[in-house]
């Protein structure tokens, strides 16, 4: 049997140390283009194949840092942590179909556009990328499952508890997504929740002459809250009233409900319950583009045109919203550059352990179309 090339066969063949050929593969960025493509033409000449495990071994690390979210549609099962397939396989595979009761813009999108910009983080640094899931409140074991694997570890919220976070924070270092680190004392990244949701309700106020605006969101969730603080603050400002409407199909966390609710339907139930009550607003703040999108939905199926009779408005920048018609008048978060920060910290600390929090905010854009009669 033929001897495995190993590190230094390598190292032979391009000419350069030993140390070059381990940052190629594992913090490429250290590495010029030029050196990292005649380092890797060797590796493949040689039929080299990096270890893992034993780069593990020698440093102390894996070389891998873990993404853990709730999942939406019960694809890893109760509490399991899972490698997370792609929601376009499932699609081809017949998993989804047209007479699903699920609607697709409920897919968590949001969380796509993060995990997308934390991959591409971890492609630039040299770190493999593990997702993992959970349906429901995780427990300590199943977080583990993935944190065991990991050096570092960025996570959802109300995916564990605080108490959870901080037993693995002890450990390797964690960072929070959409949380302030004021409310956990991790290291986290968020966004302008409240000045987004501010200045928006301004605009429907101010533009618009809107004197009656409901705002939608599920309780429990940092995200709503922070948004909500934003719209009741401007609210304020005018002299109105603030309202609050649940968000449609989803548990008191933000979650889908379980089992899994028919959207339409409990919008439609919604929009009938504010009509029959005399209580429609004149417009609807939603905490999240799926939200308003739904809602605008079940405006139309009611008989009523959006933006004339109700406008609607959600928070994202999500490309259904664009897509839809009416376009949807939001506010704009950068969902890659959140995931990006966050491998970006995590990274950071991994390598220096011990520094200060890390509490990191990033801009939002207000995006005027037309579902709030701009456009």
């Amino acid at each position: 049997m033929a001897k495995r090339p190993t590190i230094y066969d390598v190292a032979r063949r391009a000419s350069v140390s030993i140390a070059t050929v381990s940052f190629t593969f594992r913090q490429p960025h250290r590495v010029s283009e030029a050196t990292r493509t005649l380092v890797t033409a060797a590796a493949r000449d040689l039929g080299y194949v990096p270890s893992a495990n034993a780069r593990g071994l020698a440093s102390g690390r894996t070389g891998a840092i873990g993404l853990y979210s709730y999942d939406y549609f019960g694809r890893a099962g109760t509490g399991a942590a899972s490698l997370r397939q792609d929601d376009s396989a499932l699609l081809a595979e017949g998993v989804f179909s047209d007479k699903s009761n699920e609607d697709f813009r409920l897919f968590p999108l949001y969380h796509d556009e993060v995990q997308r910009g934390v991959e591409m983080e971890c492609r630039r640094r040299g770190y493999v990328l593990m997702i993992g899931e959970g349906r429901g409140k995780a427990s300590e074991a199943d977080i583990n499952e993935i944190a065991g694997r990991v050096d570092g570890l960025a996570v959802f919220p109300n995916t564990f508890s605080t108490e959870i976070l901080k037993r693995i924070a002890s450990r390797i270092p964690v960072v929070e997504l959409a949380v302030p680190a004021m409310e956990t004392g991790q290291h986290c990244v968020f966004v302008e929740n409240a000045f987004g949701t501010r200045e928006l309700t301004r605009h429907l106020i101010r533009h618009h002459g809107h004197t009656s605006i409901t705002f939608v969101g599920p309780a429990g969730s940092p995200d709503r809250e922070h948004r909500f603080s934003g719209y009741s603050e401007a609210m304020q400002e005018a002299g109105l009233k603030a309202e609050s409407l649940a968000a449609p199909g989803r548990d008191p966390e933000g979650r889908l409900k379980d089992p899994l609710p028919d959207p339409a339907r409990e919008s439609d139930e919604a929009i009938r319950w504010l009509q029959d009550a005399g209580s429609l607003p004149d417009a609807f703040v939603c905490s999240n583009d799926a939200e308003a999108l739904l809602l605008v939905d079940a405006l139309k199926r009611a008989g009523l045109s959006v933006p004339e009779d109700v406008a609607v408005t959600g928070f994202d920048g999500l490309a259904a919203g664009r897509m839809s018609r009416p376009a949807l008048t939001t506010v704009r978060q950068p969902m890659i550059a959140l995931g990006r920060a966050a491998a970006e910290i995590l990274i950071d600390q991994i390598s220096n352990r011990g520094g200060e929090t890390v509490s990191r905010e990033l801009p939002v854009e207000l995006v005027l179309s037309e579902s709030c009669g701009c456009g």
